[in-house]
């Protein structure tokens, strides 16, 4: 049952790019569906700053669609791209994969092991899952499909009859200085820097040689590799000649019955900008400096294929917390598929929906990741009273679900904290899991761990991938009867406290109020006591009996919330390391 659409008030960042993209596509294109856009390329992993790259057009579209208005959210697939190198921390890579740069990403053949027929599918075929978890709709184009069959054959010819009013524009640029190296979601396209520098190495990716500028680049027909130079073209007959550096091979095509090359970057995506119409498009903040591909497409859409460039924001680096930053170039990037094994689709759509786009923001892959998600059940809780700010309130309306519906959820949402607690204690063993958990209310015992999955699933993940060995929890197997002989009367008398409650207390929220009262007892006052009530040395005396209570119950200082750790040991073996 589709979500009904937020109300007129609102104002986050969302819906007020809906409103400017609406009225856009109206002056456009009245009466058709709004095209917005995004681009990916299947070079390696698609990591999380990409996805940021379709997560902006997929929420302004899917809120235009709570409206009422039809729109197309296109993914172009850059896999008719040339593969530019070989990247770190793909299995299976090794010299062999050397001899296929400057083939197209759809030439190459998959990483070793994978059950896709190219280098291009296997990656793609990663992100489309995960967008299918995400809820993301959209129509995706191939670019190896879209020349190969001919599809731009017109705006090819177009753009080759009009190569010198393109290069007059690029030529604008040439003798600027090269843009800085900015922090980039992506790499920077080659042919970015060298429209800037005006370098000879441009006949790779520019289309200058020593005949001219040509915005088209042929794969050899030897090779299959790019590393051509257009030697020689005719306007009338379409006569087109090349050369290839690689292996010597050289050829004359008629370009209007040739499919197997592509326009250069810098002209390929602003044409794509007319032949679909697209409204809206991001891109990163790589395309802002003077000479980018974003601002020179800007110049051509419009004098040379008769279009407009799309509106869209710059956005914002994306970073990882507990991960080192992000790099197409490294090892080791995590990518969607990655997050999503850790945590529900609803908080990942929800991390992308909160910021604005220029907003740069990390994801959390160590610690912080339970703190993201009592910030997410604090906020649900807002939602359900209607406490919440409106902009929050779209925000969480974006994140649970798109205006198809609500994507899957977790029926009883435990806090993940304390799941992930749990997980690691019991090492996944599903009948332990299942008694520790319904024993954390026994007013309202838990009957499945299918009601509380997948925020389970998650969360074990997270504890066998993201947590250290020695972070792990690892539970005494006896007691240490040394630490228990070498306790003051103060220190026994705080276990023996402890001990003779816990019949009692034993749920999740009397062993919290058992575990924080023993030191306020002690002191003298009630164990109901609140903070406004004591003095600082409570404080200090909690401390020293909780390190006190990990030392006896898993040997370290630290360790998962007291309440949840005496849950999972049971009642039977705390007695037992607790000295009883």
């Amino acid at each position: 049952m589709p979500i009904v659409a937020q109300s007129t008030e609102t104002t986050d960042w969302v819906s007020r790019y809906a409103d400017e993209v609406i009225e856009e596509s109206e002056r456009r294109a009245p009466g058709k569906p709004v095209v917005v856009a995004s681009g990916l390329s299947p070079s390696g992993p698609i990591h999380l700053g990409n996805l940021r790259e379709v997560m902006t057009p997929h929420l302004v579209a899917d809120e235009i669609r709570r409206r009422g208005h039809e729109v197309r959210h296109l993914i172009s697939w850059d896999d008719y791209d040339r593969y530019r190198k070989v990247p770190n921390g793909v299995v299976g890579v090794d010299d062999y994969w050397g001899e296929h740069i400057g083939r197209p990403l759809t030439a190459v053949p998959a990483p070793k092991g994978s059950l896709y027929a190219s280098w291009a599918e296997h990656f793609k075929a990663a992100m489309v899952e995960a967008l299918g978890e995400l809820g993301v709709e959209f129509d995706g184009i191939s670019q190896t499909e879209q020349y190969t069959s001919g599809t731009y054959r017109e705006q090819i010819l177009h753009a080759m009859k009009h190569r010198g009013d393109i290069d007059a524009i690029l030529d604008q640029y040439r003798t600027k200085k090269a843009p800085a190296k900015k922090q980039s979601q992506k790499p920077l396209d080659e042919a970015e820097l060298e429209a800037a520098e005006g370098s000879g190495a441009a006949a790779d990716d520019d289309g200058t040689g020593s005949a001219g500028y040509f915005p088209y680049k042929p794969y050899c027909g030897d090779c299959g590799k790019d590393l051509t130079t257009v030697t020689a073209y005719d306007d009338d007959t379409t006569e087109l000649a090349y050369t290839c550096t690689a292996c010597d091979f050289s050829e004359t095509v008629r370009l209007s019955e040739f499919n197997r090359g592509k326009l250069v970057w810098k002209v390929d995506w602003p044409m794509r900008w007319a032949y679909e119409g697209v409204v809206f498009e991001p891109s990163g903040v790589d395309h802002s400096s003077p000479g980018s591909s974003f601002q020179v497409g800007g110049q051509i859409v419009g004098s040379i294929f008769g279009g407009k460039q799309p509106i869209g924001p710059m956005y914002a680096f994306v970073g990882i917390s507990g991960m080192a930053k992000m790099s197409s170039s490294k090892g080791g990037v995590p990518t969607p598929g990655d997050a999503l094994k850790i945590m529900e689709p609803q908080i990942l759509r929800w991390l992308y929906a909160r910021r604005r786009p220029n907003q740069s923001f990390k994801i959390a892959f160590d610690q912080e990741i339970q703190r993201l998600y009592d910030e997410w059940d604090k906020l649900e809780g807002k939602v359900a009273d209607g406490s919440a700010l409106p902009a929050d309130v779209a925000a969480h309306s974006r994140a649970v679900g798109t205006a198809a519906g609500e994507l899957p959820k977790t029926p009883r949402p435990m806090p993940y904290r304390t799941l992930a607690s749990v997980a690691d204690i019991t090492a996944g063993a599903e009948d332990q899991t299942l008694r520790i958990l319904s024993e954390l209310d026994p007013a309202d015992p838990l009957s499945s761990l299918d009601e509380v999955r997948p925020r389970l699933d998650r969360a074990e993940a997270w504890i066998n991938t993201q947590v250290p060995a020695d972070q792990r929890t690892v539970v005494r197997k006896e007691a240490d009867t040394e630490l228990i002989k070498s306790l003051d009367d103060q220190g026994r008398a705080s276990l023996r406290l402890l001990l003779d409650g816990l019949d009692s207390h034993w749920s999740l929220d009397g062993l919290t109020h058992l575990v924080y009262g023993v030191p306020k007892v002690q002191a003298g006052f009630s164990a109901d006591a609140t903070p406004k009530e004591l003095p600082a040395e409570i404080k200090v005396a909690q401390r020293t009996f909780f390190a006190l209570l990990y030392h006896l119950l898993v040997g370290r200082d630290t360790g998962p919330r007291l309440p949840t750790l005496l849950l999972a040991v049971g009642q039977e073996r705390v007695r037992k390391l607790l000295g009883e």
